[in-house]
């Protein structure tokens, strides 16, 4: 068995799940993990509870290796919203960002903009919510200090182009939001200057498994404005207050949750025991698949059909008086995905096995037969 094929079984969750883009349920390795540690740090023995710690450490090496750079560049967080607040209070100057983005980036730019007065907000609204090159290049301004965008839009799937962002905007700040594409889609992230995910949806880690990134650049420019008394290089700083660590240490508030950091590295592991580039390349094999069925049954996709403008989600876009019918029809089929805004967004990941499928072909069918045209 390949550690694809081995990857593919380890999904074992009840068939009709298409809303790994909202969570996902927790591997077996990484729910293994979690049970023995929790017994580790119930012996009240040092060397279990060193042991439990040292996930920590495992964690931000693993995500270094992932990204391509060192660990000393990558602190453990929360979530993703605490990594982008991290990030962007301490900025300085014009901060262009699209409206429509995420609110764990929208909020914490207006936030700080409000707050601090030092962040000036330049707000995006390209046509069709895709944050593309050209219309960062037609938002930039002069005052321009940092790009701030997701890698993969929550809403329609589209996965930007970093490389190209990066191109544009020079040696502007490039902030990434990317928790719907770490592990899944095997992007230049040293295109960007912080990056920020969690592990709760496709690298099936659950929550509190948030992390960041800081490049060089990030280092020097961004002020650790929300750094805490582990933010520094003394320990347990007593008596004194010393300087933020010259790492992305600074970015640290507190003590890292030790069972988190334990499911995140158990996950990261996984992933990259069998290559973010595979399992990217089988995750567009079922996103295809959704399409076909889509396209099959006249349900309108507003996901870019080029792999390598998507990420796991499909955006299906049908007309106003057809979103709650063909909601119910997922509903009723037993399928779980999101419908937001018109639009029913459907996540699948590599294990979705082809009984799921099935089940997303049949509902299709049933709401196209009960249409009125």
């Amino acid at each position: 068995m390949t550690d694809l094929d081995a990857f593919l079984a380890s999904f074992d969750g009840e068939p009709g799940y298409l809303d790994w883009a909202a969570f996902g349920p927790l591997s077996p390795a990484v729910r293994a993990e979690a049970v023995a540690d929790t017994e580790l740090l119930g012996s009240g023995r040092r060397s279990s509870i060193d042991l439990v710690d040292a996930h920590v450490r495992d964690a931000r090496e693993l995500i270094a290796t992932l990204i391509g750079t060192d660990a000393a560049q990558v602190v453990l967080q929360p979530s993703t919203s605490y990594g982008l607040m991290q990030a962007i209070y301490g900025l300085a100057g014009g901060l262009l960002l699209g409206r429509g983005e995420f609110p764990s980036l929208t909020v914490a730019a207006t936030r700080a903009a409000e707050a601090l007065g030092s962040v000036r907000l330049q707000w995006l609204e390209p046509a069709g919510g895709f944050v593309t090159p050209e219309a960062v290049r037609e938002g930039l301004t002069d005052d321009t200090r940092a790009v701030a965008v997701s890698l993969v839009d929550f809403r329609t799937g589209y996965r930007a182009d970093l490389g190209a962002i990066r191109d544009v905007i020079g040696d502007r700040l490039l902030i990434v939001d990317a928790i719907q594409g770490f592990g899944t889609v095997d992007a230049d992230y040293t295109a960007a200057d912080v990056v920020c995910a969690n592990g709760y949806k496709w690298l099936r880690a659950g929550r509190g498994t948030g992390f960041a990134w800081y490049g060089e650049r990030a280092l020097e420019r961004i002020a650790p404005v929300l750094s805490g008394y582990r933010g520094t290089d003394e320990g347990l700083p007593l008596d004194a207050v010393p300087p933020p660590a010259a790492s992305a240490q600074a970015f640290t508030v507190s003590g890292a949750d030790t069972l988190a950091a334990a499911r995140l590295s158990t996950a990261l592991a996984e992933t990259a025991a069998v290559g973010v580039g595979a399992i990217e390349q089988e995750l567009a094999a079922r996103t295809g698949d959704v399409m076909y069925f889509a396209d099959r049954y006249d349900v309108p996709v507003l996901t870019p059909r080029e792999p390598e403008r998507r990420g796991g989600i499909v955006a299906l876009a049908p007309a106003p008086q057809d979103a709650a019918p063909l909601a119910a029809s997922l509903a009723n089929h037993g399928l779980t995905v999101t419908v937001r805004s018109g639009l029913v967004r459907v996540s699948p990941h590599v294990g979705t096995g082809a009984d799921t499928l099935r089940l997303f072909g049949d509902a299709l069918a049933a709401f196209s037969a009960a249409r009125v045209w």
